[in-house]
């Protein structure tokens, strides 16, 4: 077994410093693996061996085939710009009989690996989805580090089913009222629950929300930040440099620089339910930015399969204007769970 340690038992939640959350995440690490040219399994390194205390090298891009001496990497399931997410095989459990003992591995990319900061950005998605235990929100389990290669990585529940952006390939004219309500539902009800536990997502899109065997999956909050002055024990860490908005999904005031905000989480929900419901984007997936400097939310209908008691609330979360914006989930939580008689449902 691997002499890795869980990173929880270092950190405590009121450090704040990134510098000091990237030191105790490897705080495990400071015992160098052997010699390559070390005889026998486990020898100790010689003190004359000009290596000690330095990084393994791996070939840009790969991994072990084991993390932590215990997490069996299989295939990758995705890869965003900060991060991978591997279907992984946990070998204790498989050790002890588990029937099913695999789960998502989420590490951070190469291109990420040496960034002081990365480590502790890391930890910062793990600490904020943690405090989430939500049905519709993934379940994460930990936070570790390898101490022999110094990558820090997060272990979660592996959600088998269909990502949404997915589910519109096969329905490229949206889906109809009831599959619909099927999906926001539990959708609205988990953002409403992060919100209200002060964790903002940052990166609301269709391929950041899953239809499992269990129902619907909110996950990938690796741009989520707290609500400012709502989990003061948090760490707070500047993202600067890591604001990897999806453009097409963020809202206008994030890509000139505005700080992430219930708002500018609406407007991401608002571009979700609008693709959702009509199979297309409201903006031709332009950036936000520029679909507001061309005026393209003047020339904005209500999607085919809306009943008209819920486009009024739509259409205010599209709005450019952050201003314009509910701040709360409730209003469209209210419009689509309103029952409507169904000869009244759609739009004359």
């Amino acid at each position: 077994m691997s002499d890795f340690k869980p990173v929880q038992e270092h950190i405590q939640p009121g450090q704040d410093a990134a510098e000091n959350l990237t030191y105790f995440a490897f705080a495990n690490a400071h015992e160098a693996p052997p010699c390559v040219g070390a005889k026998g399994k486990g020898r100790k390194r010689s003190q004359k061996c000009s290596r000690i205390n330095t990084k393994p090298v791996l070939p840009a891009g790969e991994l072990p085939e084991v993390l932590a001496g215990r997490y069996r990497l299989e295939h990758l399931l995705g890869a965003g710009g900060m991060g991978a997410v591997y279907r992984a095989r946990d070998l204790l459990h498989e050790q002890f009989g588990d029937p099913d003992p695999y789960i998502a591995l989420k590490v951070i990319s190469e291109a990420f690996a040496e960034s002081p900061d990365a480590s502790a950005l890391l930890f910062s998605e793990f600490t904020l989805t943690r405090r989430l235990r939500h049905p519709n929100v993934v379940r994460l389990y930990s936070f570790e580090v390898d101490s022999h290669w110094r990558r820090a990585f997060i272990t979660m529940e592996l959600m088998r089913g269909l990502a949404l952006d997915k589910l519109l390939c096969e329905r490229p004219a949206g889906l109809p009222w009831n599959e619909l309500c099927n999906v926001l539902l539990p959708l609205l009800d988990a953002l409403a629950y992060s919100h209200a536990c002060g964790v903002l997502h940052g990166d609301l899109k269709l391929s950041n929300v899953m239809l499992c065997e269990e129902g619907v999956r909110l996950f990938d909050f690796g741009l989520s930040q707290a609500e400012e002055g709502s989990l003061s024990a948090l760490p707070q860490l500047s993202r600067a440099r890591f604001k990897a908005w999806t453009p097409s999904y963020a809202a206008p005031e994030l890509l000139e620089g505005a700080a992430l905000s219930v708002r500018s989480d609406l407007y991401s929900l608002a571009c979700v339910i609008y693709e959702l419901a009509s199979g297309k984007h409201p903006f031709r997936r332009l950036p936000s930015t520029q679909a507001r400097d061309e005026g393209l939310d003047q020339k904005l209908q209500a999607p085919p399969n809306l009943p008209k008691h819920c486009w009024p609330a739509l259409r205010r979360a599209l709005a450019f204007d952050p201003s314009v914006r509910q701040t709360t989930v409730c209003e469209l939580q209210d419009a689509f769970n309103k029952p409507v008689p169904w000869f009244k449902r759609w739009r004359n």
